[in-house]
């Protein structure tokens, strides 16, 4: 067993082999030594995923020294690997490189195709979209070069649909760039001209952005010139190859394009008709030359063609034959089907007899043995898709036993843990129907509170109003008798009795301005109700300063508390308290506004939040709103929220304010 710590060294030491692997700058046998060591060491962790991924690492690795038979026997292997671990994405990426080995190295058109349709149907499950994209282009390309345009078509839409669905990624540029040049050639061969024209501009719009986007500017702009050249508009297409024949860097770059280009020109040109034969000759023979001199086969076949159609036009039937004999035998050699059925036609009527007769029997057999080949890869592509679709009904149906397995498993568990929840919400309601009878204690108790409040707050004004009457009646009388009578002694002789007198009416005044003071003070009431809003104002201070929230509390002095019944205070408290507590568990607001004002007769209590706000057309089954409505249908008011989705909660009551009882007591 390996424990965490050494386990922890070995992936460090994976993880560097692999990087070592991937180092272009050393040797092939350095990087295959390093991806293979990497392996080794995953097999010791026993840790399946990290050998799949050193597994498909060395495959990889294969690919880019050049070791296709070894890179192909690795993705075998590990697309076996990926089916024994259930591993989906893998085996859609081991498909998908062994549909690029296929199509790519080993020329197996129908092994190539299988693979992809393979990888194309995981990646679909998997909604992995960007490399379903690339398999449907990958799929797309195969067809049209089988000669199934449609097929072809409609891949390579539904690919560039997704590509432009999706949110940017790595490739997205690139890929999108194959997939509208893939369709731009697909619907050239359809005769579909004008689409192929707007699907080669768009190609060449994304040149602009992408690596690489000049050289892939310029296989557009061939691309577009041949399309405006089938279309007819020979003016359009010859512009076009004008504009690339004078770009300096395609003759240094790369020189067998140019001579490809240079040969397309010189056809256009000779298709428009009204040329100089001789500078025309000369155009198709430099061509020829060059492709000639770099032994690059395509081209020559191209500007051999050309030539020989052009000889044929001007009457110059020897080198005509020259040409179609030469473009007959490099067509063979490659061979391009295509332009061997234009060779053969072309010697056909160039030669005479026996050899003419020879040469059109031979392009009638290829003629009907390339349209047989035509149909059997349709039918091919239409059974592997076949047999694709059964193994994949195979698989299903043992998804769907597991499925049904699981379902049952799971069912007998959902039944234990009903069996659980049930007693556990027993126990639950006995606890809330426990704390429903305290919190209804607790509203006794200081309903009971209010009221003994009241009394003593009465019995508190009738004495004070006493003793006031009494201060004012009584002793402030006297003194102002005995005030008056020292201030008329006063004028007896003696000046030492003159300021003692005056001394003691200082004194006798002062005792009858505090009195005065005291008897005013005893005789103003309380504000009426402001005990109610102290304790309103220490529940929104407690409450807020334990819930973290800032808050604005405004409310009038124009109601009186006193005359409005306990209940309807008990129920104004409780539905502040229960706001707050909500705000809190569900708004995540920062702040709160309450206000309690009286407009026309009514008590208006508005509370105000900026937190996330709710749906109020899916949120009223709350246990706290129900609370609240309940509260205020109990005083005969009425409650309305209004709340959006991330724009904060406003709660408005309003609550009928009777004061017929209340009486003057200045």
């Amino acid at each position: 067993m390996i424990f965490s710590q050494e386990k922890n060294k070995l992936l460090d030491s994976i993880f560097l082999l692999r990087e070592n692997s991937k180092n272009p700058s050393l040797s092939k046998e350095e990087r295959i030594d390093y991806a293979e060591k990497a392996v080794q060491l995953s097999l010791k962790i026993k840790s399946d995923s990290t050998v799949l991924k050193s597994e498909r690492n060395l495959s990889y690795v294969y690919l880019l020294t050049g070791e296709y038979d070894l890179f192909r026997d690795a993705t075998l292997k590990n697309l076996l690997f990926a089916k024994k671990l259930n591993d989906s994405s893998a085996i859609a990426t081991s498909s998908s490189n062994l549909g690029f080995y296929y199509y790519q190295i080993d020329d197996n058109i129908s092994e190539s195709y299988g693979y992809y349709l393979q990888a194309l149907k995981y990646y679909d499950a998997l909604n992995i979209l960007n490399e379903k994209a690339a398999v449907l282009t990958a799929l797309a390309t195969i067809q049209d070069d089988e000669k199934d345009y449609l097929g072809s078509e409609q891949n390579a839409i539904e690919a560039l649909k997704i590509i432009n669905s999706l949110d940017a990624y790595k490739t997205q540029n690139i890929d999108k760039y194959y997939a509208y040049n893939l369709l731009g050639l697909v619907s050239l061969k359809l005769e579909n001209y004008e689409q192929s024209i707007d699907y080669h501009n768009q190609a060449l719009e994304v040149t602009k952005i992408i690596d690489d986007g000049e050289s892939k500017a310029l296989q557009s702009l061939n691309n577009l010139a041949f399309a405006y050249r089938e279309k007819g508009d020979l003016d359009k297409s010859l512009e076009i190859f004008v504009e690339l024949l004078q770009n300096d860097e395609l003759k240094e770059n790369d020189i067998t394009f140019y001579a490809l280009i240079l040969s397309n020109y010189a056809f256009t040109k000779f298709l428009k008709g009204n040329y100089n034969y001789k500078s025309l000759e000369n155009d198709f023979q430099r061509a020829l030359k060059i492709a000639d001199s770099i032994d690059d086969s395509y081209t020559k076949l191209a500007a051999s063609i050309d030539l020989a159609k052009f000889y044929k036009a001007n009457d110059k039937l020897g080198a005509a034959l020259k040409y179609s004999k030469k473009s007959y035998r490099i067509s063979k050699d490659i061979p391009i089907n295509d332009l061997l059925l234009e060779s053969m036609l072309l010697l056909s009527d160039l030669t005479k007899g026996e050899e003419s007769k020879k040469y059109l029997n031979e392009h009638i057999k290829l003629s009907d043995s390339l349209l047989k080949v035509e149909r059997a890869v349709r039918n091919k592509f239409a059974r592997i898709e076949y047999e694709t679709d059964q193994l994949e009904a195979e698989n299903e149906q043992i998804s769907k036993e597991n499925f049904y397995l699981l379902i049952l498993s799971a069912g007998l568990l959902l039944t234990a843990v009903l069996v659980y929840l049930v007693i556990s919400q027993r126990a639950k309601n006995r606890k809330l129907k426990l704390i429903q009878v305290q919190q209804k204690a607790n509203e006794d108790i200081y309903n009971l509170m209010l009221s003994q409040q009241d009394k003593v707050d009465e019995a508190r004004t009738l004495e004070k109003k006493r003793i006031s009457e009494e201060l004012h009646d009584g002793v402030l009388g006297r003194l102002f008798g005995t005030r008056l009578s020292l201030d008329s002694i006063n004028f007896k002789d003696g000046k030492e009795a003159m300021v003692t007198r005056a001394s003691y009416i200082d004194q006798l005044k002062t005792i009858e301005e505090d009195i005065r003071k005291i008897s005013h003070e005893l005789n103003t009431d309380f504000v009426s109700g402001s005990g109610f809003m102290d304790i309103v104002s220490e529940l929104i201070e407690n409450q807020t300063q334990a819930y973290g929230l800032t808050y604005k509390f405004d409310y009038t002095d124009d109601i009186s508390w006193d005359f409005v019944s306990n209940k309807t205070k008990i129920n104004i408290y409780r539905i502040i308290q229960e706001s707050m507590q909500n705000i809190y568990k569900h708004a995540n607001a920062k702040a709160i506004k309450i206000s309690i004002s009286i407009e026309k007769n009514v008590i208006c209590l508005e509370i105000i939040d900026d937190g996330e706000g709710f749906d109020t057309s899916k949120s009223k089954k709350g246990i706290g709103l129900k609370n609240m409505t309940s509260r205020v249908d109990e005083i005969n008011g009425k409650i309305t929220f209004t709340s959006q989705s991330g724009n904060g909660t406003t709660v408005n009551v309003k609550i009928p304010y009777n004061n017929q009882s209340r009486h003057d007591m200045s």
